[in-house]
């Protein structure tokens, strides 16, 4: 009876698997193609310029790399069921504002210290989050407010710069490379840590124990937990991951700025998250994959210089990035509606 039962329902499972196999790593994809080839269109047509080169590719790539270690980090917490982190932002400020500050004591000293606050963060929210289970969205977006706070009350709203904070040259030196480092003149060590970040974190979601007991606590929590499976073990160590990532991604950031200030890494909570969604990491958990995040990060990336290259501004892209967001949420929640699961 039982092997009648499986051989039942076992093609409706492998042709669901197959499908979301294809929505969630190759679909994201065929978009970004679809988006290089109207760059490219848009060239031919002389309505844009220099689209096509191997330079604005690597431009492409090195815009949102940053953005690429955000998300990776972001997934995971979305990946629980937990929607989104939204401490990331001021996260990556803190940490990058407390690296700056340390660099007094040596570049070394300056990257422990943006670690140990990262994983702070994230321990504060992995043990209210996964032990207490306090709502992710309202206490994220209170520690946000707190972190803010806490950088007001410090620096007094001050910027801080590595090269008058630093105390040797070479440790100033050394924190400008992190976002400014080429190798072979070419590839920048965001590009080249968000690609690692993406190897690893892969495997980690597909191939370990841990990736598999976190994805059965973000598709189905309660039987997660009386399978034995330690849920909010889990969920704090998606949240750590997600804060130590937010941790490099403000490192790069204000290394970029060569300024340690408040609003290094702001917006990039909402950039992440539309990044995860469209790279098929549902809202409701337990769905998705890294490689297809990587790819939601390169259809922001294509399409953000497409409109910059159109001179579409700022805030219109702003809007324009809202509505995909909205449309991918929509056809994500309709999409599990079907499939006899809703939001929970």
């Amino acid at each position: 009876m039982e092997q009648a039962k499986y051989e039942a329902i076992k093609p409706g499972v492998l042709r669901h698997s197959v499908v979301n196999w294809v929505f969630v790593t190759i679909g994201v994809y065929l978009i970004a193609i679809v988006l290089l080839v109207l760059g490219i269109v848009l060239q031919l047509t002389g309505t844009i310029n220099n689209f096509l080169t191997a330079q604005n590719m690597l431009n492409i790539i090195d815009a949102v790399s940053m953005l690429g270690i955000v998300a990776v980090g972001m997934a995971f917490v979305t990946y629980s069921g937990h929607y989104a982190d939204l401490s990331v932002p001021t996260t990556m400020a803190l940490t990058g504002i407390v690296a700056v500050e340390m660099l007094k004591f040596g570049f070394v000293a300056a990257m422990l210290s943006a670690i140990v606050v990262g994983f702070v963060v994230g321990l504060i929210n992995a043990v209210a989050i996964g032990k207490f289970r306090a709502n992710p969205i309202i206490w994220t977006l209170a520690v946000n407010y707190m972190s803010m706070g806490v950088i007001r009350l410090v620096w007094v709203n001050k910027q801080i710069y590595p090269d008058m904070t630093a105390s040797t040259v070479r440790a100033s030196e050394m924190f400008d490379a992190i976002f400014r480092l080429r190798f072979f003149d070419k590839i920048a060590l965001p590009m080249v840590m968000m690609i690692i970040l993406v190897i690893v974190l892969q495997f980690v979601m597909r191939r370990t124990k841990f990736g598999v007991q976190l994805k059965m606590t973000g598709a189905a929590r309660t039987p997660a937990r009386f399978s034995g499976i330690n849920v909010e073990r889990m969920i704090a160590i998606a949240f750590i991951i997600c804060a130590l990532t937010a941790t490099i991604g403000g490192l790069a950031v204000t290394s970029l700025n060569r300024v340690g200030a408040w609003y290094n890494g702001k917006g990039y909570e909402f950039k992440a998250v539309t990044a995860v969604v469209i790279g098929g990491v549902t809202l409701a958990g337990g769905r998705g994959s890294i490689i297809g995040v990587l790819g939601g990060v390169l259809v922001i990336g294509i399409l953000n210089n497409i409109l910059t290259l159109l001179g579409v501004g700022t805030f219109s892209q702003d809007m324009i990035r809202g509505a995909i967001f909205i449309i991918v949420v929509f056809v994500n929640a309709r999409s599990l509606r079907k499939m006899g699961r809703d939001y929970e």
